[in-house]
């Protein structure tokens, strides 16, 4: 059965394995102090999708105002479900918890970037509604 929980620091290690998978390695050097931060900010959270005490996913969300609009917004930073778990739904239960906390946080839209060869997950996103919007731009802080 799965259900859908907070992150909490202990999960560090799940989480980081996690981003792995997304090609993040690294991270666990640093991942519960990232989890600490990220869970003490009123506008974030760490959803994971858990089966018994195992982690299967996560989606990590911001909530953001919006200065000229009269709906805030909903930001998915990160989403993972294990390679092992996929194809159960887990991912969809995440993103229906996303869409539910956003409501829940008065915004009028999801967004999430997803870096174009993540072709499978572009496929995940228009299955469940997202529209393509091709224009993002970053700048890298020295």
């Amino acid at each position: 059965m799965i259900s859908l929980r907070p992150a909490r620091p202990q999960d560090a290690q799940a989480v980081a394995d996690l981003l792995a998978e997304l090609d993040y390695p690294g991270s666990h050097a640093f991942i519960e102090s990232r989890i600490k931060q990220l869970l003490s900010h009123p506008d974030a959270t760490l959803i994971l999708a858990v089966d018994e005490q195992t982690v299967l996913g996560c989606i990590s969300l911001h909530f953001i105002p919006q200065l000229a609009l009269a709906g805030d917004f909903c930001r998915i930073s990160y989403f993972c479900v294990a390679d092992g778990a996929r194809n159960r739904g887990i991912g969809a239960l995440l993103e229906q918890r996303a869409m539910q906390l956003a409501a829940d946080y008065g915004c009028d839209r999801i967004e999430v970037h997803c870096h174009e060869r993540r072709t499978d997950a572009h496929r995940f996103y228009a299955r469940q509604g997202y529209a393509e919007s091709p224009k993002y731009f970053n700048k890298k802080i020295s």
